[in-house]
C-alpha cells in the first residue's frame, strides 16, 4: 500500500525552500524524504550550494524523529547529492547539471512554484493549535445536543454567539449581544450578505478605501453596488471629506490596521466617520481582520464601540487560527441583523456546527487568549528580525505598518517596484507590491512592497528572508 505524504504532517510547507510532495511506499519516511531530494535538486529546485535545515529543525517541521533525517542526510551525502562540514552545515552539492535535448516546438514558458513566500495575509499555518482545538473538538463534541446537528439558526449556535459576545467586548471594546451576532463562512461570505441586504436597501454606493482588496470590490461590484475609492494619505482615509460624497450609503474600512498601508486611523478621523454616519444614517463596514496582533502600542479598541447603531463589525479566526476554518462574525445594528440572518438563511452557506461548537469550547476555556498570546510574541520576533536584516542589508529601504499585523509595507525608490517583484520571481520569492492593491481609481505612484513575515516555517523563514535582502535596491 502507498502511503501519500505531505511536508508538514499533510500541509503545504516551505521545507528547504519548496512545496515537497512524497509518495511513501514500503521504505518509509526516510526513503520518501530521500526521494523528494534528490528530485528538487534534479529539477533545480534545490540548487547547488544551497543550505539544508538543520536535522533537528526539519524532523521537527516533518513531524518525523531526528534520527530519521539524519539518516537521510548522511546517505545522501554518501551517494555525492550532498556535502556536509563542520561549521557549514549540510548543503546541495555542486554537481555538473545534464545536458538538456533543445525542444523542437514552439517554446512554452514552465511555470515555477515559488521556493518562497512573503505573500501578504496568512498566518503561520504550522503554528495551528492542534492538540488543544483537539481536546475542545472532543469537549464539545461530548457536551453536543443533539439539535446541535440539525439545520440550526442562520444566525449561528448560540453557544459560540454567547462566548463571542463576552470575548469581543473584553479584547476589542465591541458592544455584542448574541442576538445580533451572525456567524459566516469567513469575511468574504459576510461582505457578500452584507452587499445583498445593503443593495436591497437601495444603497447603491459603498466607499472603499484607496488601497485594499479587489475581491472585496468585486464582490459589492457583483451585488450591485458601486466602490468609489475614499481620498487617502499617510495617516488613512481623508474621513473629513465623506459629507462630500453624496451617493455613498456605507464605507468599508480597516480602521484598526489599515490593509495593505497599515496605519490605525486616527482618533479625530474616527470621529469624523461616525459623525458622518449619523448625520446621513449610513453605515460603516469594520473590518476588524487582525485586531488581535498589537507590539509596540496599546491596542487599538473596535471603531463599533463608538456607535454600534452605525457600524457592522467583522471579525474572523483566519489570521488569529486558520482561514481553513472558515469561521467569522459580524456584530450587527439591530435594525440589520434580522435581515442578515433571513438572507444567509436563504444563501445556505453553512458553518459546521461542531466546527462552532469547538470554537466556544476553545474560547471559554482560555485556549484561544494563550494561542494569541503565543502567537503575538512569534510574530514580534518575525518582524523584529526583518527590521534587523533590513536595517544591515538594505539600510536604504524605510520600513513601516509594523507596530501591528502580520505584515510590513517595504518603501522603494521610485519606479523600482515592477523591477524588484521580478528580480524576486526569478530568486524563488513570491512577493507583491502596493500597486496590486490600489483602487483602479486612485492616482499614486508609491512604488512599495507588502511582504507578509507570518506564513513561512521556521526552516524557511531564514531563505525567505535572505531571499528578500537580495532583491531589495
Amino acid at each position: 500500500m502507498v502511503e501519500s505524504w505531505a511536508t508538514s504532517s499533510g500541509t503545504p510547507a516551505e521545507v528547504f525552500g519548496v512545496d515537497l510532495h512524497v509518495e511513501v511506499g514500503v521504505g518509509g519516511l526516510r526513503a520518501g524524504l530521500m526521494d523528494a531530494l534528490r528530485e528538487a535538486v534534479r529539477s533545480g529546485r534545490l540548487a547547488p550550494g544551497a543550505r539544508l535545515p538543520s536535522s533537528r529543525s526539519l524532523a521537527a517541521d516533518l513531524g518525523v524523529a531526528r534520527n530519521t533525517v539524519a539518516d537521510a542526510y548522511a546517505e545522501l551525502v554518501a551517494e555525492g547529492w550532498l556535502t556536509a562540514r563542520q561549521g557549514s552545515g549540510t548543503r546541495v552539492a555542486q554537481r555538473t547539471a545534464p545536458r538538456r535535448p533543445q525542444p523542437t516546438g514552439p517554446r512554452q514558458s514552465a511555470r515555477r512554484t515559488p521556493a518562497y513566500s512573503l505573500i501578504a495575509g496568512s498566518p503561520d499555518l504550522a503554528s495551528f493549535p492542534r492538540a488543544e482545538w483537539l481536546k475542545a473538538s472532543r469537549r464539545a463534541l461530548t457536551a453536543a445536543p443533539h439539535e446541535a446537528f440539525g439545520y440550526g439558526d442562520p444566525r449561528g449556535r448560540i453557544e459560540l454567539r454567547t462566548v463571542l459576545a463576552d470575548y469581543l467586548a473584553r479584547a476589542r471594546g465591541v458592544h455584542a449581544d448574541p442576538e445580533r451576532i451572525v456567524v459566516c463562512a469567513g469575511f468574504v461570505h459576510g461582505l457578500m450578505l452584507l452587499g445583498r441586504v445593503l443593495r436591497a436597501r437601495r444603497v447603491r454606493e459603498v466607499g472603499v478605501e484607496s488601497y485594499g482588496l479587489d475581491v472585496h470590490r468585486g464582490l459589492l461590484t457583483r451585488a450591485g453596488l458601486r466602490t468609489p475609492p475614499l481620498p487617502f494619505d499617510e495617516h488613512g482615509t481623508l474621513t473629513a471629506e465623506l459629507g462630500a460624497s453624496k451617493g455613498l450609503g456605507a464605507v468599508l474600512l480597516t480602521p484598526a490596521h489599515q490593509f495593505p498601508v497599515g496605519v490605525a486611523l486616527p482618533p479625530d478621523r474616527r470621529a469624523e466617520v461616525v459623525d458622518w454616519a449619523r448625520a446621513t444614517d449610513g453605515l460603516i463596514l469594520e473590518d476588524d481582520y487582525d485586531g488581535e496582533f498589537r507590539y509596540d502600542r496599546q491596542p487599538v479598541g473596535a471603531l463599533q464601540g463608538l456607535d454600534p447603531d452605525h457600524v457592522v463589525y467583522l471579525g474572523t479566526a483566519s489570521k488569529s487560527l486558520a482561514p481553513g476554518l472558515r469561521l467569522a462574525w459580524m456584530v450587527l445594528p439591530e435594525r440589520l441583523a434580522g435581515e442578515v440572518a433571513e438572507e444567509k438563511g436563504n444563501v445556505d452557506w453553512s458553518c459546521g456546527a461542531l466546527d462552532q461548537l469547538t470554537l466556544a469550547e476553545f474560547i471559554s476555556s482560555g485556549a484561544y487568549d494563550r494561542h494569541v498570546r503565543g502567537m503575538r510574541l512569534r510574530y514580534r520576533r518575525r518582524r523584529d528580525q526583518l527590521v534587523a536584516a533590513l536595517a544591515e542589508r538594505a539600510p536604504s529601504v524605510h520600513v513601516s505598518g509594523i507596530a501591528a499585523g502580520l505584515h510590513a509595507v517595504l518603501e522603494l525608490p521610485p519606479g523600482t517596484e515592477r523591477a524588484v517583484i521580478q528580480a524576486a520571481a526569478w530568486q524563488g520569492l513570491a512577493l507583491q507590491g502596493l500597486s496590486a492593491f490600489r483602487h483602479p481609481r486612485t492616482r499614486g505612484t508609491r512604488d512599495a512592497l507588502v511582504v507578509g513575515y507570518a506564513a513561512p516555517t521556521d526552516s524557511g523563514w531564514a531563505g525567505a528572508l535572505d531571499a528578500l535582502c537580495r532583491v531589495l535596491p
